[in-house]
């Protein structure tokens, strides 16, 4: 993993000249409306060709293909999928770094500060929906690219730059796709780091994430008056004592794994739905749900037949009816081992770029990494970021876009 020195500090320094540029590009990119139609909008064509259009005409980059998924519910037909490479010296394996090109409705625009499809620069953020999820990915890869282009060296492998759609809604016409059919784009030894997600200082490198099951308890009882309980079977009395019963889940799936943060499974009830709406009858039907999200160590079939079995027994016990369904099931995919080249190389990058004390690890879940890990490649997601996603007033800092640039720089000057 050794470097030149002289060669990083030319990029970094060429680097340190994009502010101007990256607010170019995210002014661009934000009024460019790339809403899936599950959002109301007509996906992400106009965006790709603008991306297009800056990789030709901006980086002189000749290599690019495109890998559309077909969705003829937008006016292109299509949802586009963009793949750049950075000849390299070495063809030995490709430095990818992907983004998404949709983003998330603005919400309620009486939150916002100002119109969320015009930027706004303020303080070395620039607001507006977008620019941080997934923009900051994408003018960060896009800058890292122009350093070397402008720098006239070459990266040590191949740079990929991934422009993907439909990250925020399923994937099914980005990433899912492109692994579906056209999976030989990638090998076993390419770098993939995905910049969709981060912590403020840029410490956090996620390599893995817990399985996620939600669940949704129907419990089914008798309704009467408050006055005569006899009369009837309380369905609410009968979810409490589920809700306690199943704190048996935290001691019989108790693996703790130090990759993970917090490095236990966990087992939380969340929503609950309106049962009655006075004081003074007692409920025949309460609806509650729980929040599950469980290390690879185990597999979710296990957690559900325990849960079938806690509840047969409240069942008993009480006397009601409880039906179950789960709303999401994703099983954990395997994760990214800690001493994979990819995270050694990023580790290293992250440390001597921003002077920090980066950590693999794993997060509750899900990201699109997943995508990646099922079809047993090696993936990270890392970025520096506020987490200001999907809220009104979104924003990237400037910093952490040049920043991202200059490890993901490193990292493609690694030998």
């Amino acid at each position: 993993m050794d470097i030149d020195k002289t060669i990083l500090k030319n990029l970094c320094n060429r680097i340190d000249t994009y502010g101007e540029e990256a607010i170019k590009i995210e002014k661009a990119l934000t009024a460019i409306q790339a809403l899936s139609p599950e959002n109301g909008g007509v996906g992400e064509s106009e965006k790709a060709e603008f991306i297009q259009k800056y990789l030709t005409e901006e980086l002189g980059c000749k290599t690019i293909e495109h890998y559309n998924a077909p969705d003829d519910r937008v006016p292109s037909g299509v949802r586009p999928n963009i793949a750049a490479r950075l000849k390299g010296k070495n063809v030995e394996k490709t430095i990818w770094i992907m983004s998404h090109m949709d983003v998330v409705p603005p919400g309620d625009l009486s939150k916002w500060t100002n119109d969320p499809w015009t930027i706004r620069v303020e303080d070395g953020k620039i607001f507006g929906r977008g620019t941080e999820d997934n923009q900051q990915g994408i003018v960060s890869s896009l800058l890292t690219a122009k350093a070397f282009v402008e720098e006239n060296h070459l990266p040590e492998y191949d740079l990929g730059l991934l422009f993907v759609s439909d990250e925020e809604t399923g994937n099914g016409y980005g990433i899912e796709y492109i692994l579906k059919n056209h999976s030989d784009l990638f090998t076993n030894e390419d770098f993939i780091i995905i910049p969709d997600s981060g912590n403020e200082a840029g410490t956090i490198v996620e390599v893995a994430e817990k399985g996620i099951l939600w669940i949704r308890f129907e419990v089914i009882g008798k309704q009467t008056h408050g006055s005569t309980p006899e009369l009837g079977i309380n369905a609410a009395r009968a979810s409490a004592h589920l809700v306690t019963s199943l704190d048996q889940l935290y001691d019989k799936f108790n693996v703790n794994d130090p990759v993970f943060d917090p490095p236990i499974s966990t087992f939380e009830p969340t929503q609950k739905e309106a049962n009655v709406p006075n004081v003074n009858t007692i409920p025949g039907q309460d609806i509650f749900y729980y929040d599950c999200r469980i290390l690879p160590s185990y597999d979710l079939s296990e957690v559900k037949s325990f849960v079938q079995q806690v509840t047969r027994e409240i069942e008993t016990k009480q006397k009601v009816e409880i039906k179950i369904s789960y709303p999401q099931e994703f099983a954990a995919a395997p994760p990214t081992p800690t001493d994979a080249p990819v995270v050694i190389s990023l580790l290293k990058a992250i440390s001597e770029i921003k002077n920090v004390k980066p950590k693999a690890m794993g997060i509750g879940g899900g990201t699109v990494a997943a995508f990646f890990r099922e079809a047993n490649f090696n993936a990270v997601v890392w970025a520096t970021q506020d987490e200001t996603l999907h809220g009104p007033d979104e924003y990237v800092k400037i910093d952490n876009i040049l920043d991202d640039a200059k490890v993901f720089a490193h990292v493609a000057l690694q030998k």
